[in-house]
């Protein structure tokens, strides 16, 4: 039994076995690999794309996906070891996670950080006490990372580019109203530089770098690819050349929890959105990002409704990914 809970735990060849499956699966169908089977849907957080595409993907494939949204459509959980559940939760996940383990054949959580403590969300509890716990395949559909939506980054990069290797890849910061959670940036460039991407990471300062776990790791893989992980705050220099331009919004980690002290930083950096002119530094760049996306604020309408942006391609592909995904976990994938 295997969890998809990071891609940090897949080598390269095993995420590219997933991507080559999701785009057979895409070109040329792939019959019912999951029939009889079922999957677990556990939503501490809203969704749109992940939901959507979980729960057809599993419908195509055969197999019935149940939607759980502890709190409110089910009892609330308690995660703490030793807890003494004198709260709100009325179960505990010990419980929950083999009781789903008997009735399904994978379960999927999504559980975002609780934005107080970072030294305390970082350690992804949620996540990995249902890892603990099951007895089933665990997949990761966002907490501190979002490895689906990698695969559904990197299988658009390679088919609209072909290789991706030694590709200048442009992640960006842009400005957001409010903080977000860091899960996307950090899998972005988990993913990018794991498949060999020269990876520049462009911020407003230091305070907006990601966490040194992430940090590091894409670090390792690009001494092992022989390319870059490179921190910029110049937006000029940063877009010079790239050949991709993924943004993504994120709060500064030194101001996690006290976002009022990091608004007028945030506030000051409108500018960073990604419009026209800082496409036209690029190489003939193409241009993402794993929505929801607030026009004109993060990104123009101009750059939106380009032909070079590939936002809705890579949410499309997020359906074909998750059923690869879900097939090599729990069924034969065929083809």
């Amino acid at each position: 039994m295997r969890h998809f809970l990071t891609t940090e735990d897949w080598s390269a060849d095993e995420l590219q076995s997933l991507l080559d499956l999701a785009g057979r699966y895409k070109r040329q169908g792939h019959g019912t690999p999951l029939d009889g089977k079922s999957i677990a849907l556990l939503f501490f957080n809203p969704s749109m794309r992940t939901r959507t595409s979980f729960e057809i993907g599993a419908f195509q494939l055969g197999a019935h996906a149940v939607v759980l949204q502890p709190g409110s459509d089910a009892w609330p959980i308690a995660f703490d070891d030793g807890a003494v559940m004198d709260g709100k939760a009325e179960e505990h996940v010990a419980e929950v996670a083999r009781v789903l383990s008997s009735y399904c054949d994978i379960i999927a959580v999504r559980a975002f950080p609780a934005f107080e403590d970072w030294s305390v969300d970082r350690q992804d509890n949620t996540l990995d006490a249902f890892a603990r716990y099951a007895t089933v395949p665990v997949i990761n559909m966002e907490t501190i990372v979002h490895p689906c939506q990698e695969l559904a980054l990197m299988l658009t990069l390679q088919e609209k580019l072909g290789t991706v290797t030694n590709r200048k890849f442009l992640l960006t910061w842009t400005y957001h109203p409010r903080p977000l959670n860091t899960a996307v940036a950090n899998s972005a460039l988990l993913i990018a530089s794991k498949f060999g991407m020269n990876v520049t990471l462009l911020c407003p300062n230091e305070d907006y770098r990601l966490d040194p776990r992430f940090m590091d790791a894409a670090q390792t893989s690009a001494h092992a690819a022989g390319t870059t992980v490179e921190i910029s705050h110049d937006i000029e220099s940063a877009y010079t050349g790239a050949e991709v331009v993924y943004a993504k919004s994120w709060g500064a980690l030194p101001y996690f929890g006290r976002w009022e002290d990091e608004k007028p930083v945030r506030d000051a950096h409108r500018h960073f959105i990604v419009d026209e002119a800082k496409m036209a530094l690029t190489d003939d760049a193409i241009f993402s990002h794993c929505l929801p996306l607030r026009r004109n604020v993060k990104a123009t309408d101009a750059v939106m409704d380009a032909d070079y942006c590939v936002a809705v391609d890579e949410a499309a592909n997020r359906l074909h990914v998750q059923k690869a995904l879900m097939t090599t976990l729990a069924g034969d994938p065929g083809l």
